[in-house]
Parts: structure tokens; C-alpha cells; sequence
């Protein structure tokens, strides 16, 4: 049907010109509007370009330092130590790989969920992506569709939601002629809109990038942690490092050469870098991100992987997270003694007659009922989530009503509750259908309306969806179920798949002050009746708990507590806004990968830490002791080549292995601080008997060599005791890495002495030497016991800062 000038004229903004509705844009028109610039944008990538990513992993402050102290050394002809050089490049390079293919594996994924659109052209309909819709085009939309582009309703009656927009969620009401923001997302009806702002001229672009500001967290605690400590290094780093220098080359008693001196320093500084600790966090952030989107999970914000690992409470809905999507006509139940099922059957092909489905509850319907009806409409009120209800004016034949009994029937709901909540019933979707006497409007008069008979449909449960949520409660993670949906009806399906104190549910439409949300929250497992505004208060009441929230949902009534979850999951197959802000998209739309992405969260960050503990007990004990030989007579013991036999043995190679390693216990307590706690030990460990071993090498007039060959077999011990600590309990490939570890360090010391400049020790030497590692153990033992002891107290403290507000 072509726009007539009446029509045109009814419109609120006029079009310049106004493209026919029935066949719009030619294929030629469509070019010539995408070559003058007028073609729809394409929201950017959320990822990082590759050339960004090369230049983020190789232009770092660290490297720059590696690249000072290597031309140090270079300078004074110490090439040997210039081996960090290569361990420094071979992490840059690891990073930058393993970033650029988890980057490619999120763009290819990226583009199965690209919003497409249904576009008149040529007098046909075809399905296009939405960056390729150019100006004037005639648009489709309908039910759960975000609208792409500005535009102007040109035929059809729908209902939006503009929260996006404007954080309000009250549907509002498009008429013809009325604009269309992108960014909306259509709650119900069905409508024809041409494009009249594309690209730059729209809302879309803003609104992407508005979502990704509102919806992605800023970097996660773990990151966070970790740039801190990375920046106070990075501030201490250059003048401790300029200190230490000087009192080695210039103070007198220290007898040491340029060269000397540099290669101090230089294996000083190394050992206060950690910059093997960031890398390992995003190598192993990024892996994980890759190996999620090869099992269909789109990971679009990194950081929630963490997030994931924290979640001790999951909220749902029923349908499509509990139940499938597809609902079935399982039983008509007449009401009325003046109908039968047959003749409610004749009734509902006549209302849903010539009618585009709106949504699962009238796809069901419409297939069930679709016997031939002369009747026509003259007038329509749609389905929409403020009203539950759709009405239908036949004319001569009547007027009816369908939709949820207790809206529709308000006070009058308890003469037909004992047959709508009856036990047959519940965990079904029932509908009223009843007969209006009055005018139709959105304002009932309860008077008016004759119930006639009860439709009751039913969603099959999710395959696997009993398995998921057992595998929740085993993990200590409380599930809690938000609906639209009657809450008995939600109660008994939860209470089929298993999810504890399922049979606690509580109507939402009851919940009125902040107070009351905070107090169910609390109380209830399952919400019905609750509105998108109401799931948005869930969501922060569980906040206010001091829970971490996960959200799963996949329409656009779960939009507000998408954005407020700590991590939103969507179902592909849900509305395009729900996939748009969702940090991981489903794109099997399969519940049942749940436990695999919390388990893959769980898993990274758990051997993250117990790998970060490993880095930091080098860090620990360098920079402890470069403070300590600012004050003291004592030269610093180790040369780089030194510290990267150390490093490689106790640090690196373990933490590669022990990071692929499942590990799925909860998460528990600060990154950092449970980070720093596991280090402690071992770094003091290895800064007393760096300290002891220098003190009496300066009393027994041992030589520099001997001194560094000591201090070497003593850290390489301490940091075999701090992996035998971290390693424990001993599964087969711990135990194989451990001894093959010592094996390599013995033959190192034994066969590699040239190399890592040790030399042999005699025989007094080597007694004095057992007998400081014997004290190795003690000495950690002590240190643990103390920190384990001010975790404990620390940890009190704060259990009673909880309870006391």
C-alpha cells in the first residue's frame, strides 16, 4: 500500500519525499544512496585492532627498561647477561599472538550475532545487515528487534521500550507518523518505518558506544591489582636503580669495577620487574576467551572471565533459560456454559486470524488455532508487558479479550483462581479468554467482562537444564529465578529442575519499597509477576548484599538487569539489544554451557594466582633486598644470568604447566592480597639467607664468585620449597614437573657452571651451605605461620565489619 498525501500530511515530520511502503527502494536508488555516504554504520569492533595490540605488548614501559639495561650491559661487554633480552622478547611475542588469535576468534564470532534486518526493496523483502540499510529504505520491525536507525512509522502500531535511551522502561505508545529512535527496542506490535537518520545522523553509533560505557565494567580486581603494583615498581624502579649503582661503582669498600657494578644493578632490577605476572594474566585471560568462543561462546568484554569466577548468585528466567522458547496449546478449559472447547477454538482462529504473531505465546496459539473465520477486526489493542493483555473489536460478533486472568480480571480474579491454580495446572502459562461488553480501552471495567474459557500452554524443559542447576547448588552458587510468569506457575517448574527452596516464591507486583526488595531478596528464590524495572531493583538489592550477580536472559524485558549484573549472559537466539550489551552471548542458546564458562572463569583465575604467587616471591626478594644493601656493606650477589636460571626453573616453567591445569574450587578473598600472602614466605625466605650468606661470605673473606654460587643454590632451594608448597597436593604431572625440575636445576649447577658463572665450592664451603638450606625450611615455616596468622585476624576483622553496618 503506497503513502497517500493524507497520510503524509498526518505525519508529525513530514518527509522530504516518502518511498512507497509496498515496493521501496530500488536496487539503483539503494546504490546511489550508499555512494553519497547515507549508508547505516557499523558499530566498531569491541576488540582491539592488531596493530594496536603489537604496539600495546611491545611498547611498554618494561621494555623500554629491558632495553636501557640491556644497552647497559652491551656497553660493558657482559653479553651473557643479555639472555633476559631473549626471555623478554619471547614473552612479547607469546602475548602478542595469543591476543591477535583470541581477537580474530571474537571478531569471526562477532559477526553471527550482527543485528539483520528485514528491508522492502524492488517490492520484495529481503534480510540484510543493519550497516547495509541506507536512508528512506522501508524498514520491517517487530516484537524483540532493536530499531537501527532513526525513522518514521509508516504503517503498523507498536509499543517501545527506550531504557536505552532515556533509562526509562514505561512502553510507549508509536502511531503513524511518529519517530522511531535507534536504539529502541520494540516490546510488541508490528510496523513499516522509513529510514530517515543513518549513520552519523543517528542514534546508533552514540548508542553503541553509550551501552559499552554503561554496560562493560572498568578492568576487573585482578587487573586493577595489578596495575597498581606494576606502576609503584615502575616508580621506584629508576631510582633505586641510579642508587645502587653509585654506591657499587663509587663507594670505596665495595671494590667493584664499571662492569661489576652495571651487572649488579642490572640483575637487581630485572628481579623487581614483574612484568611476567601482567603478561601471564592476559596470555591467560586472552587463551581463555579463545578457548570459550571455539565451544560457540562469545566472550565480548575479557574482563567478566574473571567476574565469572566471583558469582555466587545466578538469576534466570523461566523461559528459555528452564524451558524451551517453543510453547505448546496443551488444553482449552471452557468456563462458560455457553462454550465449549470447540467453539473457544472457533473463537481464537477469528482473534489471531490474519495476525502476525507477536511473540511465543501467540505463535503457539496461532498454530493451534487456525480454522477459517469470516469475522473481521475493526479494532485492536496489542499485547503489551505493562497491560498483560491483548483486546479485539469484531463489530456484530463482539468484542473479546485475552491474556493473564489475574490482570484482566483485577478483583474479580478469586472466581475463576481455584480453576487457574488448580494442581494440573501449575507450572503452566494460562490464559483468559473473555468477552467485553463495553468500548474498548485500556482502562477495564471489570463489569463489563464475561470470562469465557482458559487456554493453557506449557514450555518443555530444557534438555540438560536439571544437570546445570545441580551442578550450581554443588558449587555453592544460589540460583534465583525472575518471571513475568505467574509465580506459582514458576515455582513448580523450578522445583522440577532441582533449584533449591524453589518452593519460596513471592508475586513481585507486592514488592513496593527499597526495603521490601532487599528483605525478599533474601527471603525468596522465585519472583513472578515481576516487571523489568523490578528485576533491576533484584539485581541491586542482591548488590547491596554484597553478592556477585550473574544475569542470564534473552529478552528485552531483561535489559535494565542486564546492564546492572556484574556479568549478563544472552541467548543468541533472544532479542538483538539482549545480545548487543550482554558481556557473553550463548550463540547455541544452550543453558547447559553454563557450568563450562563458570568453570573456565574459576579455572583461569584460580591458577592465575597460584602462578602469581610463584613471579612475586622473586620480586619480593629483590626489591627487599636492594632496599636492604642501600643501608648495608654488602654488594648485590646475583648476576641476570643467574636470575634467569632461577626464574625459568621455579617460576616460569612451573607456571606454564600449572596454568593449563583444571581448577574449579570457588574464588575466594582479594586477587592481591591473597597473591602477596602466598609470596611473602618465600621472598623473606630468600632475602634472610641472601642476607646470611653474605654476611658470613664476608666474614669467611669468600670471594664474589663463591658468594654468588651460594646465594644461587639458596634461592634455587627456597624456590623449590615455594613450589613444593604451591604444587601440594601432588597429582602425576605435578609430580613428574617437580622432579624433573630439581633434575635440571642439579645438572645446571653440576654441568653448566661456565655458563651461569658459578664455580665449585669446597668442601667447608658446601657444609656451610647445607646447613643454611637446612634452616631453609624452618625459617619458612616461621614466616608462614605469622602471615597465616594475620590473614586469620585480618580475616575476623572483617567478618565482623559485615555484620555490623
Amino acid at each position: 500500500m503506497g503513502t497517500t498525501e493524507t497520510e503524509n500530511t498526518a505525519m508529525s515530520n513530514p518527509l522530504p519525499y516518502a518511498t512507497d511502503v509496498c515496493s521501496g527502494l530500488t536496487t539503483e536508488e539503494a546504490i546511489i544512496r550508499a555512494e553519497a555516504g547515507l549508508r547505516n554504520i557499523k558499530p566498531r569492533s569491541n576488540t582491539k585492532s592488531e596493530l594496536r595490540i603489537i604496539c600495546e605488548n611491545t611498547f611498554t614501559y618494561f621494555n623500554l627498561i629491558f632495553l636501557i639495561l640491556g644497552t647497559a650491559l652491551l656497553l660493558v661487554g657482559s653479553f651473557k647477561n643479555l639472555t633476559f633480552l631473549l626471555v623478554a622478547l619471547a614473552n612479547t611475542v607469546i602475548g602478542i599472538f595469543q591476543e591477535i588469535r583470541a581477537k580474530r576468534a571474537v571478531d569471526a564470532l562477532t559477526l553471527v550475532v550482527t543485528a539483520k534486518v528485514t528491508v522492502i526493496r524492488n517490492g520484495r523483502k529481503i534480510s540484510l545487515p543493519s550497516d547495509q540499510v541506507v536512508k528512506d529504505d522501508i524498514v520491517e520491525f517487530s516484537a524483540g528487534q532493536q530499531i537501527c536507525a532513526d525513522g518514521i512509522l509508516r504503517e503498523g502500531h507498536i509499543y517501545v521500550n527506550e531504557a536505552l535511551l532515556t533509562g526509562e522502561s514505561v512502553p510507549v505508545e508509536k502511531l503513524l507518523g511518529d519517530d522511531l529512535k535507534s536504539g529502541s527496542v520494540i516490546i510488541s506490535g508490528k510496523c513499516l518505518a522509513q529510514l530517515t537518520g543513518v549513520g552519523s545522523e543517528s542514534y546508533a553509533a552514540k548508542l553503541s558506544l553509550e551501552a559499552g560505557r554503561n554496560v562493560r565494567a572498568a578492568k576487573s580486581e585482578m587487573i586493577n591489582s595489578l596495575s597498581r603494583l606494576i606502576a609503584i615498581v615502575g616508580i621506584i624502579l629508576a631510582p633505586m636503580g641510579v642508587i645502587l649503582f653509585l654506591k657499587h661503582y663509587l663507594a670505596v669498600f665495595q671494590n667493584m669495577d664499571l662492569r661489576s657494578s652495571v651487572e649488579a644493578t642490572v640483575a637487581a632490577l630485572i628481579g623487581m620487574i614483574p612484568e611476567g605476572l601482567y603478561l601471564l594474566t592476559g596470555i591467560a585471560i586472552a587463551a581463555s576467551c579463545l578457548k570459550l568462543a571455539r565451544r560457540k561462546v562469545l566472550v565480548q568484554d575479557m574482563n567478566c572471565i574473571e567476574t565469572l569466577a566471583h558469582v555466587d548468585i545466578l538469576c534466570v528466567d523461566k523461559t528459555g533459560t528452564i524451558t524451551e522458547n517453543v510453547m505448546e496449546v496443551r488444553d482449552v478449559i471452557p468456563i462458560s456454559y455457553h462454550h465449549t472447547a470447540e467453539s473457544i477454538g472457533q473463537l481464537l482462529s477469528a482473534y489471531y486470524r490474519d495476525h502476525e504473531p507477536e511473540n511465543e505465546t501467540e505463535i503457539a496459539i496461532c498454530s493451534h488455532f487456525h480454522n477459517h473465520s469470516k469475522w473481521a477486526a475493526t479494532k485492536r489493542i496489542p499485547f503489551s508487558s505493562d497491560l498483560k493483555w491483548s483486546a479485539t473489536d469484531f463489530g456484530p460478533n463482539g468484542k473479546y479479550i485475552v491474556g493473564a486472568p489475574e490482570f484482566i480480571l483485577g478483583s474479580r480474579y478469586h472466581e475463576i483462581k481455584h480453576i487457574a491454580e488448580s494442581d494440573p495446572l501449575i507450572g503452566c502459562r494460562v490464559l483468559l479468554l473473555a468477552n467485553y461488553k463495553n468500548e474498548l480501552s485500556k482502562a477495564l471495567d471489570l463489569s463489563a467482562i464475561d470470562p469465557i474459557g482458559l487456554i493453557v500452554l506449557s514450555n518443555p524443559i530444557r534438555t540438560g537444564a536439571k544437570d546445570t542447576f545441580q551442578y550450581f547448588t554443588e558449587q555453592g552458587v544460589s540460583i534465583r529465578v525472575l518471571s513475568g510468569d505467574n509465580p506459582v506457575t514458576v515455582s513448580a517448574v523450578a522445583v522440577q529442575v532441582g533449584i533449591p527452596n524453589a518452593q519460596r516464591y513471592i508475586d513481585a507486583s507486592t514488592l513496593k519499597s527499597e526495603e521490601d526488595y532487599f528483605n525478599a531478596a533474601k527471603e525468596y528464590a522465585v519472583f513472578g509477576r515481576v516487571t523489568p524495572e523490578q528485576k533491576q531493583h533484584l539485581i541491586k538489592a542482591f548488590h547491596r548484599q554484597g553478592h556477585t550477580v550473574a544475569m542470564t536472559g534473552d529478552g528485552v524485558n531483561d535489559l535494565l538487569a542486564l546492564k546492572d549484573a556484574d556479568c549478563s549472559i544472552a541467548m543468541a537466539s533472544g532479542s538483538q539489544a539482549a545480545t548487543q550489551i550482554s558481556r557473553i552471548v550463548l550463540l547455541n542458546s544452550e543453558f547447559s554451557a553454563m557450568p563450562e564458562i563458570v568453570a573456565e572463569g574459576r579455572r583461569v583465575i584460580n591458577n592465575i594466582q597460584r602462578s602469581a604467587s610463584l613471579f612475586l616471591v622473586k620480586n619480593i626478594f629483590s626489591f627487599t633486598l636492594t632496599l636492604f644493601l642501600l643501608f648495608i656493606n654488602l654488594s648485590y650477589p646475583l648476576q641476570a644470568i643467574q636470575l634467569t636460571l632461577v626464574s625459568s626453573l621455579t617460576i616460569g616453567i612451573p607456571a606454564f604447566f600449572l596454568a593449563l591445569e583444571p581448577n574449579y574450587s570457588c574464588v575466594k578473598g582479594k586477587f592481591l592480597r591473597n597473591v602477596i600472602f602466598t609470596a611473602l614466605p618465600g621472598g623473606l625466605t630468600d632475602l634472610v639467607m641472601l642476607i646470611s650468606v653474605g654476611l658470613i661470605g664476608k666474614g669467611l673473606h669468600w670471594n664474589s664468585e663463591v658468594i654468588s654460587t651460594v646465594s644461587v643454590c639458596m634461592i634455587l632451594i627456597v624456590g623449590f620449597i615455594t613450589l613444593f608448597r604451591v604444587c601440594f597436593p601432588f597429582t602425576t604431572l605435578r609430580r613428574i614437573i617437580f622432579i624433573t625440575l630439581i633434575v635440571c636445576g642439579i645438572i645446571s649447577l653440576l654441568l653448566f657452571r661456565d655458563f651461569f658463572e658459578l664455580v665449585p665450592l669446597n668442601f667447608k664451603t658446601a657444609m656451610i651451605s647445607a646447613l643454611l638450606a637446612l634452616s631453609a625450611p624452618i625459617i619458612m615455616q616461621v614466616f608462614l605461620w605469622i602471615f597465616k596468622k594475620e590473614l586469620v585476624r585480618s580475616s575476623g576483622e572483617k567478618s565482623r565489619n559485615k555484620k555490623d553496618p
